[in-house]
C-alpha cells in the first residue's frame, strides 16, 4: 500500500494528503518527526511517499504523481505553475523564519533573515493581487490556502492587509478535503 510520510501539522505533507482524498487513492499514513524523517529522505524533510518501488522526496514531486495516477493534471498552465511556485517561495521562508525562531536563534538585523522577511511581503502583496483577479481550486490555489491557514496556524503572518486571500481562505474552508485535513487544534 502506498505510504505518505509526514506530520499533521506541515502544509506540504497537507497539500498531499488533500489530493490522496480528492483521487481516492488508499494510502497509509506514517507519522513522521525530524529524526524518521531525516533517516527516511535524503532531504531529511517532508514529506515522502513509498509507493512499490516509486520513492518521492518533494511535495510537488507526490502531486504530480498522484495527479498523473489518477489521470489528473497537476497545474495544467504556466500561470498555475508560477503561482505554486510563489506560494512555494513565501512558504518556504516563512517556514524558515519559524524554524529559526523556535531554535532560538535572533532574526533581527540579519541581512539574510531580513531578506526572507521582505520575500514573505512581496510574495504575499504578489498573491494578494493574484487572488483578487480570482482562483481556481487547482494545486496552485489548493497550495495557497494551505500557506495561508497554516500561517495563521502558527500565528506567523497577519492577513487583515490581504482580503482577497482571507476570502481565499474561507473558499477553501468550504472544500471537505480541505476541512478532513486541517491540522490539530490545540
Amino acid at each position: 500500500m502506498m505510504q505518505l510520510f509526514g506530520s499533521y501539522t506541515s502544509p506540504f505533507v497537507r497539500h498531499c494528503r488533500i489530493v490522496l482524498l480528492e483521487t481516492q487513492t488508499p494510502f497509509e499514513f506514517m507519522q513522521t518527526d525530524y529524526t524518521q524523517s531525516a533517516a527516511g529522505s535524503p532531504t531529511q524533510k517532508v514529506p515522502y511517499l513509498h509507493d512499490g518501488s516509486t520513492h518521492l522526496h518533494d511535495s510537488a514531486s507526490i502531486i504530480k504523481y498522484l495527479r498523473q495516477q489518477a489521470g489528473e493534471e497537476f497545474c495544467a498552465t504556466a500561470e498555475s505553475f508560477d503561482l505554486f511556485c510563489l506560494v512555494n517561495a513565501a512558504l518556504d521562508s516563512t517556514i524558515n523564519l519559524f524554524l529559526l525562531e523556535n531554535s532560538g536563534i535572533d532574526i533581527a538585523n540579519n541581512p539574510y533573515l531580513e531578506r526572507q522577511a521582505n520575500r514573505i511581503e512581496s510574495c504575499l502583496a504578489a498573491l494578494q493581487e493574484r487572488a483578487a483577479k480570482g482562483l481556481s481550486w487547482d494545486d496552485a490555489g489548493i497550495r495557497l490556502a494551505c500557506f495561508i491557514e497554516w500561517a495563521e496556524y502558527r500565528k506567523r503572518l497577519d492577513f487583515n492587509a490581504y482580503p482577497a486571500l482571507q476570502d481565499w481562505l474561507s473558499l477553501a474552508q468550504q472544500q471537505d478535503a480541505f476541512v478532513q485535513t486541517q491540522p490539530p487544534q490545540s
